[in-house]
């Protein structure tokens, strides 16, 4: 594909790239699921007369106080689940690591939840504490992992291990969990049992604004990891070689997956799988490239999360379905389908 561009009497002929079609193509996709998402619900308002300053009060309070920092924190959360996925899959080199499979989010969740039972206020710093919790509960697994990753080196043997891993802390995180829902208050368990199935209603500008500049800096930080995750798919010893310093590109991913994966599932709960479904279906489609791979499932996994979000808040309206319950069920039997792929190819 070409452009055309016009100077004076002459045309120059420019090639387009197939990285800028493809994150143009994903994009303009996006802009357009954001429109429908922006006029859908259980009340009906456009947005071009909320603009306009053409609609009724009431519509213009939800559209802007409920429905416009909703779909911001849903592009920004399907972002960084995506992104992180993506990032966690060069580094791990293999396309199983997902912040959902290998209990990052469940260790978020569980540091999140101890702080809603035990240490939760009405205080300003409520918040700070969560989103505290939350980054510090996904270093703690992250840094778990990536031990038991390098202690194991590659190999089809890493790769089970880094399940077998990711499938204990789940299980140890969910007793955590039982056992602060068996203590907590009627109030904390309802709190409890609706954000841990995943869900955008706590999308207020109060703790939206916050967490968008959070996790753009987690975003920002795995886009400058992006020619470093290519060059470490050659092998750390001949990266090394090359120049890279394998130890701070660890460093630098481990630390912005821990931030934006914790800052998301202290807003929302635990949405399953956009990290392994958006990144793992790229790469089959665009190759491994992280230059192109990275932003291209930042956008895609803002796309499908606003989608699925809008879906959840329009199935059965005026009720709203946890959007995490729909990601696990696209989620799951991909997964299954992946690993009965891998065994056959063994």
């Amino acid at each position: 594909m070409i452009a055309i561009l016009h100077t004076g009497r002459f045309r120059v002929q420019l090639p387009v790239s197939r990285t800028t079609r493809v994150l143009v193509g994903l994009t303009v996709t996006l802009l357009l699921a954001l429109g429908w998402a922006a006029a859908s619900g259980a009340l009906g308002i456009s947005p071009w007369e909320v603009l306009r300053g053409q609609a009724d009060p009431l519509s213009v309070q939800v559209w802007w106080q409920l429905r416009l920092p909703r779909l911001l924190l849903g592009v920004a959360v399907g972002a960084m689940l995506a992104g992180s996925g993506a990032a966690m899959q060069g580094l791990f080199r293999n396309p199983l690591a997902d912040p959902t499979l290998l209990g990052l989010a469940s260790g978020a969740g569980l540091f999140v939840a101890v702080w809603i039972v035990l240490f939760q206020d009405s205080g300003a710093g409520s918040l700070y504490g969560q989103f505290a919790a939350g980054f510090l509960g996904a270093l703690c697994v992250c840094l778990i992992v990536f031990g038991i990753a390098k202690r194991q080196g590659g190999g089809s043997a890493a790769v089970m291990t880094l399940l077998l891993a990711g499938l204990a802390i789940n299980t140890l995180a969910g007793a955590g969990g039982g056992v602060l829902a068996f203590i907590a208050s009627d109030e904390q368990l309802r709190q409890l049992s609706l954000w841990g199935m995943g869900t955008l209603t706590n999308a207020l500008w109060r703790t939206t604004a916050l967490a968008l500049v959070l996790i753009a800096v987690a975003l920002w930080l795995l886009m400058r990891s992006a020619r470093e995750l290519d060059l470490l798919q050659l092998g750390e010893a001949t990266a090394h070689a090359a120049g890279l310093d394998a130890a701070r590109l660890k460093r630098r991913v481990v630390i912005a997956t821990s931030l934006g994966v914790g800052i998301c599932v202290a807003l929302t709960g635990v949405i399953g799988f956009l990290g392994l479904l958006v990144p793992h279906c790229l790469r089959l489609w665009l190759g491994p490239g992280h230059r192109l791979l990275l932003p291209a499932s930042m956008i895609g996994g803002a796309l499908l999360l606003v989608v699925a979000d809008t879906l959840a808040r329009t199935v059965a309206a005026p009720a709203e379905i946890p959007v995490g319950l729909l990601t696990s069920l696209l989620g799951g039997p991909y997964f299954l389908y992946l690993l009965m792929r891998r065994n056959r190819a063994c």
